[in-house]
């Protein structure tokens, strides 16, 4: 649950004084925050809770010493000694990858190479637990970026063995960042590198801002109807340049609901209504068109009687020799 009164100084230093009763767990997520279970030896387990767990506690311990400060993620403005936070309720993919790991943690396949690419996975999170006395078990995240680069596969990786080259022994060997990157902690994120964040997570405030305000103007000018757990804003944010398209226009000066309509039927496009009149939009698909056709995107030439999509838009200059219309 969000707690605006989150005290990221008073977790560390409460995390510090359990840290030899706390339980970790590695989970692999894909670049569809889809995650899988992941074993360890027992042989890491030391280098799990110091890479994770130790290296973000001891951060932000030592560092408050020397006036760091935690922020709303809202108002950043890239200062120095400043760590942010903001509520995982903001941050969608993040808030479904926890979801499903607390949620429908049996149905969580365990990673293997053989049955799913390495090359698809977006980043590792470590669930830390620890008994929270009369508050029952305690849990919170530590989660970092794992770019591609960060990984050697065996087919094509020898390793030095004293003097001489052997075959590499694993069949996938990585570095693990060793920087502190995001952790979650009841319904809180905590940001100390707001680049791998926003690279972890797909998350831009801006954007989201932009995209709440124009979805704001269109549904209150269309009646739009959405499937099941979509939302306009959340898709204009995760279509950059639909969002860009929306950002120029003047969504009252566009044409109405039937017109919209009439325009896509003489297009021959699917843009799908239901009993109600309103516009259905099902993916990002629909958005696509629908957005295109607000910006009338679409025309039939003259010439061949072809349909087409306009790619970009550049107003051409009166032809010479003639007066500007309306003159």
């Amino acid at each position: 649950m969000e707690n605006n009164e989150f005290d990221v100084f008073l977790w560390a230093n409460e995390v510090d004084e359990v840290k030899n009763n706390v339980s970790a767990e590695l989970f692999l997520f894909n670049k569809n925050y889809t995650p899988y279970k992941i074993r360890y030896s027992d042989k890491l387990a030391g280098a799990v809770k110091s890479m994770f767990m130790q290296e973000a506690v001891h951060f932000i311990i030592e560092e408050a010493d020397k006036g760091l400060e935690c922020r709303e993620y809202e108002k950043t403005d890239g200062e120095d000694k400043v760590i942010y936070r903001t509520s995982l309720s903001k941050v969608g993919r993040a808030e479904t990858l926890i979801h499903l790991i607390e949620n429908e943690y049996k149905d969580i396949d365990y990673f293997s190479e053989n049955e799913y690419d390495f090359k698809k996975v977006k980043g590792i999170l470590a669930k830390f637990t620890y008994p929270g006395g009369d508050e029952g078990v305690k849990t919170f995240y530590i989660a970092k970026l794992l770019p591609a680069s960060s990984a050697l596969k065996g087919a094509t990786s020898w390793e030095i063995n004293g003097e001489s080259f052997e075959p590499f022994s694993a069949e996938i060997a990585l570095k693990m960042p060793d920087d502190n990157q995001v952790a979650i902690v009841d319904g809180n994120i905590v940001v100390f590198n707001q680049a791998k964040f926003e690279n972890l997570f797909q998350y831009d405030f801006k954007s989201q801002v932009i995209a709440e305000a124009k979805a704001k103007e269109l549904t209150e000018k269309y009646k739009l109807s959405f499937a099941e757990g979509l939302t306009l804003d959340v898709l204009l944010a995760d279509k950059k340049p639909i969002l860009k398209k929306v950002q120029a226009m003047d969504i009252a000066e566009e044409m109405p609901q039937d017109k919209l309509l009439e325009y896509a039927d003489e297009m021959q496009l699917e843009l799908m209504t239901d009993d109600d009149g309103s516009i259905i939009i099902m993916d990002d698909k629909d958005l696509t068109m629908f957005v295109n056709l607000l910006n009338e995107d679409y025309y039939i030439s003259p010439v061949n009687g072809k349909r087409y999509e306009i790619k970009s838009k550049k107003l051409l200059g009166e032809p010479d020799g003639e007066p500007p219309r309306g003159l």
